[in-house]
């Protein structure tokens, strides 16, 4: 028989919660839209994994320097793994000192820190910091780009390909803009301690100084990071993340035809997401939600129980009509192993498509001895099936 208990729910406050959520709530879809003139978006709230909004998301495209995120990760790997460090100097060669593009004007025959190259990448966009950094990470800019499409694959990035280091138009160089919102996530969650530099304003490098090109950093939005870029083949795009109070959202818009384009779209886009959305608590991990009856158990009931802190992202006028719903197969046959996943907790709300979280059984129950079994069997005969 399938049980199914709603009850009314008055979430707590915001915590902090399990990463184990973001798997759970990633499932979820957009629960409304906005438009935008972007020929590719997607907005997620970095907590709970909930897209707010998708255009195209999965949808390669060209991404121009939004890509260094990714040659940004794969130093980053390298240095939380002590391969190289921060004061580390590497070579500049002649191939990197000619780069076209946006530069960082590294010394030709010389040597820069890498703590200057991340800068001269994440604040200057330096096409020639990005070939520093391969050929002194991997030897080659083709090596480097083996590790970086190695790390995608890693990270789950199923749509992308990187053909080099610095977003040069190259026609299998391609990714797509959930792929980019996914390495965004894993760049703030993976690397708090690099983090920072997205946020710089300026750099000042070999007597040039030049300002950070993310729009969104000089507006009062609670934007830190990301990277922005531009190729004709791709048009300008933003990989931007905003943090405000306890909630922070990453967005990824690109295709569009002007710099002021992409300043006001990247700017209407995140006000949206914070003012038309929000999260709400539910349980922390290991909170008992209902308890769901046994079948020849030696106890009548057994806990049923979340691992990992829910938290919900939904429309803020959706709130009042949220349900919250435990359902499982019952009376549940003894025996039960404390951990058990036996039922799950549904959150619906208007607007907004349903959340599905499994529970798991808070203890063990054991079965019930000959003369017990043969106790419940009769009252079942007797009194029928517990309602």
């Amino acid at each position: 028989m399938i049980h199914r208990h709603a009850f009314d729910f008055v979430p707590r406050g915001l915590r902090a919660f399990a990463a184990g959520l973001l798997t759970i709530v990633l499932l979820a879809g957009p629960a409304r839209a906005i438009e935008t003139d972007a020929k590719q978006a997607f907005i997620v709230d970095y907590d709970t994994g909930t897209v707010l909004l998708e255009k195209n998301a999965d949808e390669q495209m060209h991404p121009s320097s939004m890509s260094k995120l990714m040659t940004l990760y794969v130093l980053f790997d390298h240095l939380k793994s002590g391969s190289i460090k921060l004061d580390d100097e590497l070579p500049v060669s002649d191939k990197a000192w000619k780069m076209g593009g946006s530069k960082m004007f590294v010394p030709n025959g010389g040597k820069v820190k890498v703590e200057d190259l991340i800068r001269g990448i994440a604040i200057q966009s330096g096409n020639d910091a990005c070939i520093v950094v391969a050929e002194g990470v991997a030897g080659s800019e083709d090596a480097f780009a083996d590790q970086m499409n190695q790390k995608a694959k890693q990270l789950g990035l199923a749509n992308s390909t990187f053909k080099n280091a610095t977003g040069w138009p190259d026609p299998g160089h391609l990714v797509t803009a959930r792929d980019l919102g996914i390495l965004a996530r894993h760049l703030i969650a993976d690397f708090p301690e690099y983090y920072h530099y997205f946020n710089e304003i300026d750099f000042t490098y070999n007597g040039i100084k030049q300002g950070n090109r993310n729009p969104l950093l000089y507006k009062n939005l609670g934007a830190d990071g990301l990277k922005t870029g531009h190729t004709e083949e791709g048009g300008y795009g933003e990989v931007g993340s905003a943090k405000r109070g306890d909630r922070r959202l990453i967005m990824v818009l690109n295709g569009m035809d002007t710099m002021k384009m992409r300043a006001e779209e990247s700017e209407k886009l995140i006000d949206w997401g914070f003012n038309e959305y929000n999260n709400y608590a539910l349980f922390k991990a290991g909170d008992t939600v209902s308890d769901a009856e046994v079948w020849l158990g030696n106890a009548p009931t057994v806990p049923l129980v979340v691992q990992s802190s829910v938290v919900v992202t939904l429309p803020r006028k959706s709130r009042h009509g949220m349900k919250v719903t435990v359902s499982y197969d019952g009376p549940i046959a003894a025996p039960i192993a404390k951990g058990a996943p036996i039922a799950k907790l549904v959150v619906t709300a208007p607007d907004a498509p349903p959340i599905q979280i499994p529970l798991v059984a808070g203890a063990d129950v054991g079965t019930l001895g000959f003369t017990g079994r043969i106790t419940a069997a009769l009252e079942h005969v007797i009194w029928g099936p517990t309602k």
